[in-house]
């Protein structure tokens, strides 16, 4: 197979006129993999079989720069691709098949040069449909994202304004109560047809497969109640169900910052059972049957003692809705089989592809006679899959210049923090024996769920020697409510405890030097790092904030409005108004610090650090280096080559000289 050899070549090249020797054993605590090779963007992005097989689209990264090209390839003959395409002056993002001749996508382009508000993107957005048979662009402005392809509806999906970034890291509180508008995209004109505009009352919806409105969750601004509601297939009007949550009340937050309870999908062949994911007044969110007809919950289909049910998979033939597993966190994230076959399928696949860790069929012809297989884990950054006929073979990477045996592996672990409770983590181990130096590296969010199956930064840090835990502190989501709700107003005390005892309890393990430890941490994670600074009984040798939440009483003054539900308002309020906000501890005792942010991050605004440098300067303190990223903004996919390449080079050269007595 010749696919990616231009991919992976171009890359290479790139790399190569860097001056870069091959990967060699150096000095401690420097990675044995060049900086230049962690710091590119991903090579191969996406590739997806056409529904009737006979095509692949591939989206790649050509160069360090970013070109992103989009290539189709026949099937029958990938010696090189029928169409190559790119969207100059926009950057094609992202690319799927949604019929045998139609490839929908989005682009986007920076415009400005800082941002205003929160949220405030710095792009311009574009949504395209792309016709194979007449080799034709069409386009809209504005950033769209499927909500469902239509089977059935050959030149027609439905569509929704704005993007989710549920998925990301920092999630958005009020993201679920913002208005989405939906309508049916025609893929050759690109002409819209509207189905449904949000309202406060009813700001989002699923859809079924016949393109009808079928679920839906809002707060009564009168009552602060969250309630639910769902219709029958072509019904017209909404109908509650349930006893709705009370937004006064915290313990009903996991609801709306958990981000995955509700409908999940519906019963293949009959629309009116539904696939909730709810906890139902315990701990651990489970599966259930829902029955629109009778609008009452039916049979619990699966759930877990140890995590959430967080999700489904569904069958991998095209079109299918049929039920085949539970998904939840643990080592990874699990399945729970309800199908034998695709069971098999998977086994089958785990087996025959090197270092399977986190497996997923990403596309299928209908026949099922070929897929593309993703494969991502400790050992692999991101591998793809061809199979057809029986046969399988390897098409490309995210990252081809990382070889397995330069990576590490990681471990599932649970440990107790010192009120008891158990917290789950990752810990990544580097080379050689022990004990290390620790990096603890909290997640962002807070309220997300880390599930770890390639993480760049913990392969970096382990690379270079030290190992790496990623504690699922309370407050991550997936682990149950009370996980959850134990960290109300916990921001900087209980949340940091589980941190500092995590690395304890590595220490005491034997596998840490208690005087070589670290925290770093990106936006809450970069929040965490500032209140490690000047923690009494300090663990840490120094701290490194990555976009940090350095002001929230600040932040909450922005975002907060009238119509922000009283639960969340309060948590925000214990984000820093009524918790430990970092900017006014800067007068206290404090280890080194590295602090990084980018000047256009439309997340955590760029003031958090230029207010932080001034209050540190203000105390005097001269222990603290600053490094600005020009133009990056808040997420690894802003993240350019040249902002990475910076970012790496400063981390690596402060935690090894500048970290503590001597570096870390």
């Amino acid at each position: 197979m010749k696919l990616f050899k231009a991919a992976c070549l171009a890359a290479a090249g790139t790399v190569m006129t860097l001056g870069l020797a091959p990967a060699i054993a150096g000095p401690q605590n420097q990675p044995t993999v060049p900086l230049e090779v962690w710091s590119l963007r991903d090579v191969v992005n996406s590739v997806e079989v056409s529904p009737d097989g006979k095509h692949l689209l591939v989206l790649k990264t050509e160069s360090r720069e970013g070109d992103h090209i989009l290539e189709v390839y026949s099937t029958s003959d990938m010696s090189k691709p029928l169409r190559r395409l790119n969207a100059e002056p926009m950057e094609l993002i992202s690319a799927r098949w949604v019929s045998n001749k139609h490839i929908f996508g989005s682009a986007w382009q920076v415009k400005r040069s800082k941002v205003n508000d929160p949220e405030e993107d710095v792009r311009n957005y574009a949504t395209y449909s792309y016709n194979l048979e007449k080799n034709k662009f069409s386009q809209v402005d504005g950033e769209f994202s499927i909500v469902n392809t239509l089977p059935g509806q050959d030149t027609t999906v439905l569509v929704a304004t704005g993007r989710d970034d549920s998925g990301l890291t920092g999630v958005d509180p009020f993201s679920a109560f913002r208005p989405r508008s939906y309508y049916k995209y025609d893929l050759d004109s690109g002409r819209r047809e509207l189905v449904m505009r949000g309202t406060l009352k009813f700001p989002t919806a699923q859809f079924d497969d016949e393109g009808y409105p079928r679920y839906t969750q809002s707060v009564d601004r009168a009552t602060n109640v969250l309630k639910t509601y769902y219709r029958l297939p072509g019904d017209g009007s909404w109908k509650e169900f349930g006893e709705g949550y009370d937004y006064d009340k915290h313990e009903n937050l996991y609801r709306v910052l958990g981000g995955f309870m509700g409908l999940a999908g519906f019963k293949e062949g009959d629309p009116t059972i539904g696939y909730i994911i709810d906890n139902r007044g315990e701990d651990k969110a489970a599966l259930w049957e829902f029955d629109f007809k009778t609008g009452e919950y039916t049979n619990k289909l699966f759930s877990t003692p140890t995590a959430d049910v967080m999700g489904i998979r569904t069958s991998s033939f095209p079109g299918s809705n049929k039920l085949v597993a539970a998904i939840h966190p643990g080592e990874k994230y699990e399945a729970h089989w309800f199908d034998a076959e695709e069971k098999a399928l998977y086994d089958q696949l785990t087996q025959l592809i090197p270092h399977a860790h986190q497996i997923s069929i990403s596309s299928r012809s209908l026949d099922g006679g070929t897929m593309i297989v993703q494969n991502r884990g400790p050992r692999d950054p991101g591998s793809f899959w061809f199979v057809q006929n029986g046969q399988m073979t390897k098409l490309g990477s995210r990252n081809p210049l990382i070889k397995p045996e330069q990576l590490s592996d990681v471990e599932f672990i649970r440990y107790p923090a010192r009120d008891g409770k158990m917290i789950p983590a990752y810990v990544t181990k580097p080379k050689g024996e022990g004990p290390f130096p620790l990096i603890v590296l909290p997640h962002g969010g807070p309220h997300v769920t880390e599930v770890i199956s390639y993480d760049e930064w913990g392969q970096l840090l382990a690379n270079a020697g030290y190992m790496v835990l990623q504690p699922q502190y309370r407050m991550s989501v997936g682990w149950g409510q009370d996980h959850f709700d134990s960290a109300y107003g916990q921001h900087g005390l209980a949340m940091q405890d589980d941190k500092d005892d995590g690395a304890l309890y590595l220490i005491n393990q034997g596998l840490v030097d208690p005087d070589r430890v670290a925290m770093f941490g990106w936006s809450y994670g970069g929040y965490a790092a500032l209140v490690a600074l000047t923690r009494e009984n300090n663990i840490y040798q120094c701290a490194i904030a990555g976009a940090a939440v350095a002001d929230p009483e600040k932040v909450y003054k922005m975002r907060t409005g009238p119509d922000t539900p009283k639960a969340i308002d309060d948590w925000a309020q214990r984000r820093g108004m009524i918790g430990i906000n970092p900017i006014k501890e800067v007068g206290k005792p404090s280890i080194p610090l590295l602090m990084v942010h980018g000047d256009v991050d439309a997340r955590v605004m760029y003031f958090n650090f230029k207010d932080y440098k001034e209050a540190m300067d203000k105390a005097g303190k001269t222990n603290a280096q600053y490094l600005t990223l020009k133009g990056a903004d808040h997420f690894s996919r802003t993240l350019m080559y040249e902002h990475q390449e910076a970012f790496y080079t400063k981390l690596i050269d402060y935690l090894a000289n500048d970290c503590g007595p001597g570096g870390l």
